[in-house]
C-alpha cells in the first residue's frame, strides 16, 4: 500500500465530509453493525469497541453525520437466535425465539433477561436500515432478512400459533442493504479445529457465565445458564457441561462449518429488494514450491498458526466430498473463497458480480467489493495496526457508507 501523509489523509476526510453533507438521496437510513463469533457489544470488554478498537469506528462515522447502531448478540449462539436478538434490540420488546424453534431445541422461548427498549423503535417499511456484519455477523443478517419475510406458523391444528411479530408476519422492505465483511458464507474449514477444542470452549463459556460479569456476556440465558437456588457450583458446572445444545445444529459451530453453511444457503436466498455487498480479506500468499498458502508477514501473531493450517489442509466430509486448494487462501479465520457470497446451497446460488462504480447497482445480487490484504481482525480495527492501515480502514468504511446512502431507489 502506498504511503499516505497525515495531511493528505486529513484533506481526504474534509473532502469526504463535504461530499457526504451534500448528498440528497433518499436512502440516508441508519447503519446497524452486527459482530461475529465471540464478539461483544459496546457495554462489554470495559467499553473497548469491537468495531474499530482504538479507532472507535462507530464514533468516527457518527462524527460525519451517519446514524450508527451497534447490537450485542449471543457470541456462540446459532444464527437463528442471533438474528432474533438483533431484531428485538433494534425494534424493542421481549425477545421471542419462536415456539417451534424453542420446542425443537429445548431452549427458553422468552428469557426474562432479554427485554429491550429498542435502539430504533421506528424501524419498519417506511424507515428501513442498512446492515453491516463482520464474520458470522453477515450470516446473522441474512438470517434476519429471512425471518422478516417469512411466516413461521405451523400447519398443525394441535400446535399453538406463533405470537411474535417477527415470527408471525411477513415484513418485506425493512432492510435496504446488507454488507458483509470477511463472512464465511460457505463456511470455514477452521470449524474442524473448533470441533476438536469443543471441551475447552465449553468449559470456557460455562466459567464465563458463572462469573456473571458485565465485562463479557455469553448471552445464553435461553439455554438455562442460571444457577438454581441452593445448587452447588460443581453441580451447576456439570449440568451446563452436559447441556444438550452442545451436540445439536443450534449452535454457532454448526452454522460456521462448511456443511452448516450449505444448509443455510439453501434457504437464505438473496431477496429482490435488498442490495448486497461483500468485502473479502486475505492474509496469505502462495508458496510456489508447494502450492500451499502461507501467512503474510503482517498477519497477526495469534492467527498465523491457524492461517498456515487452513492454507495447507483440505477437509473431507462424510458424503465423500472435500474442499480443494481453492480453499487454501484465507484471512486467518475464514477461507477467502467463502467470503464472496453464498454459492453452496442446494437451490440456485445467489448471483454474484464484481463491483463496478460506473455501473448502476441493482438489488437482489451480490456485489464483490474486491480483496483486501488484511487479516480477519485487522479489517475491524483489532490488533496491531499501522498508521497506514488505520487510514485505509477509516477511508474504507467512510466511502462505503457514502455508497449506501447514495443507493438508487
Amino acid at each position: 500500500m502506498k504511503k499516505v501523509s497525515k495531511s493528505l489523509f486529513v484533506n481526504f476526510l474534509v473532502f469526504m465530509f463535504l461530499s457526504i453533507s451534500s448528498l440528497s438521496g433518499v436512502n440516508q437510513y441508519p447503519i446497524v453493525l452486527v459482530h461475529g463469533f465471540i464478539g461483544w457489544g459496546p457495554e462489554e470488554m470495559g467499553g473497548y469497541p469491537y468495531w474499530g478498537g482504538d479507532l472507535d469506528l462507530t464514533g468516527f462515522l457518527e462524527s460525519f453525520g451517519f446514524e450508527v447502531f451497534t447490537v450485542s448478540v449471543g457470541p456462540v449462539s446459532s444464527n437463528w437466535e442471533r438474528a432474533v436478538e438483533t431484531f428485538y434490540q433494534i425494534k424493542g420488546g421481549q425477545v421471542d425465539y419462536g415456539k417451534n424453534h424453542s420446542n425443537e431445541w429445548g431452549i427458553i422461548q422468552k428469557p426474562e433477561e432479554k427485554n429491550y427498549s429498542g435502539l430504533y423503535p421506528e424501524w419498519n417499511y417506511d424507515h428501513p436500515v442498512h446492515f453491516i456484519g463482520h464474520s458470522m455477523g453477515g450470516q446473522t443478517i441474512r438470517m434476519l432478512a429471512y425471518q422478516l419475510t417469512h411466516s413461521f406458523q405451523t400447519d398443525s391444528i394441535f400446535e399453538d400459533v406463533e405470537e411474535s411479530t417477527l415470527m408471525n408476519i411477513e415484513q418485506s422492505g425493512w432492510i435496504k442493504s446488507i454488507t458483509t465483511i470477511s463472512t464465511p458464507h460457505n463456511g470455514t474449514t477452521l470449524s474442524n479445529l473448533v470441533t476438536k477444542t469443543v471441551p475447552f470452549l465449553q468449559n470456557f463459556i460455562i466459567l464465563g457465565a458463572v462469573v456473571e460479569t458485565e465485562f463479557y456476556d455469553f448471552d445464553l440465558q435461553h439455554w438455562g445458564f442460571i444457577r438454581e437456588e441452593n445448587e452447588s457450583w460443581i453441580n451447576y458446572f456439570k449440568r451446563m457441561r452436559n447441556h444438550p445444545a452442545w451436540n445439536t445444529k443450534n449452535i454457532s459451530s454448526w452454522d460456521l462449518s462448511v456443511q452448516g453453511a450449505q444448509e443455510l444457503n439453501t434457504i437464505l436466498l438473496a431477496q429482490p429488494d435488498i442490495f448486497y455487498f461483500s468485502f473479502t480479506t486475505s492474509t496469505t500468499h502462495k508458496n510456489k514450491k508447494t502450492g500451499e498458502q502461507q501467512p503474510d508477514k503482517n498477519t497477526s501473531l495469534m492467527l498465523r498458526i491457524k492461517s498456515r493450517l487452513m492454507g495447507s489442509k483440505t477437509v473431507q466430509f462424510h458424503d465423500g466430498t472435500a474442499t480443494d486448494s481453492l480453499w487454501f487462501e484465507n484471512d486467518g479465520v475464514v477461507n477467502t473463497i467463502s467470503q464472496k457470497g453464498p454459492t453452496t446451497g442446494k437451490n440456485d446460488a445467489d448471483p454474484l458480480a464484481d463491483y463496478n462504480s460506473s455501473e448502476t447497482l441493482t438489488p437482489g445480487q451480490w456485489y464483490i467489493m474486491g480483496k483486501i490484504k488484511m487479516d480477519h481482525w485487522k479489517i475491524v480495527g483489532q490488533g496491531k495496526i499501522s498508521g497506514e492501515e488505520e487510514e485505509f480502514i477509516l477511508s474504507l468504511y467512510l466511502e462505503h457508507l457514502k455508497r449506501l446512502w447514495n443507493l438508487p431507489n
